[in-house]
């Protein structure tokens, strides 16, 4: 493996950790309702746990209350059932075929524990970045022993990992700002 190559590829693991991080934050519920909150959420699908995403549509009604269309109208219950026992705390309520799920507004207290796990994804994401610039320098430290590279080359390389190891933590803590200040809106 080049230097080119052991950059390219250090480049995107860093962008696949910034992805999983927007992932991780969307699933934190703020006080409007995000129908990505609901994504995780597994139903019974005739004895098969399945994605909620895949078994009906997702959308919003209004800022505070997303609408579930079950694909088939026999799943209504299972949906039901599926997101009242999710860890999220919500509570849907059927209209037909169609389920209505209202957020219920956050405390103060809530607010403050949901910063501190968001403070936490971002953290975890900066040490996965780290260890990615790590991996990637040992890397380099190798072809150059291995005289596959310069010295000269090794330097440039470290660099411009660094360069992008600083960039994707700039990010990350733009993202969890981000997400601080939309959970502490009222």
């Amino acid at each position: 493996m080049s230097a080119v190559e052991i950059k390219t590829n250090t480049d995107q693991k860093m962008q696949k950790s910034l992805e999983a991080l927007k992932s991780n934050l969307a699933k934190i519920r703020s006080g409007r309702a995000n129908p990505g909150i609901l994504e995780h959420i597994q139903v019974d699908y005739y004895g098969n746990p399945t994605p909620l995403s895949q078994v009906a549509s997702l959308g919003l009604a209004d800022a505070r209350t997303i609408n579930v269309q079950p694909f088939e109208k026999t799943m209504v219950g299972a949906i039901e059932k599926a997101i009242r026992d999710s860890d999220l705390g919500l509570n849907p309520a059927s209209q037909g075929t169609i389920i209505r799920v209202p957020m219920p507004a956050l405390t103060e207290e809530r607010r403050r524990d949901l910063t501190k796990v968001v403070k936490n994804e971002g953290e975890d994401t900066k040490i996965a970045v780290r260890n990615l610039r790590r991996d990637a320098n040992e890397h380099l430290k190798r072809l150059t022993k291995d005289k596959e590279i310069s010295e000269d080359d090794e330097r440039r390389a470290t660099d411009e990992i660094q360069k992008m190891t600083d960039r994707a933590v700039i990010d990350i803590d733009k993202l969890v700002s981000e997400k601080e200040k939309e959970i502490m809106t009222v």
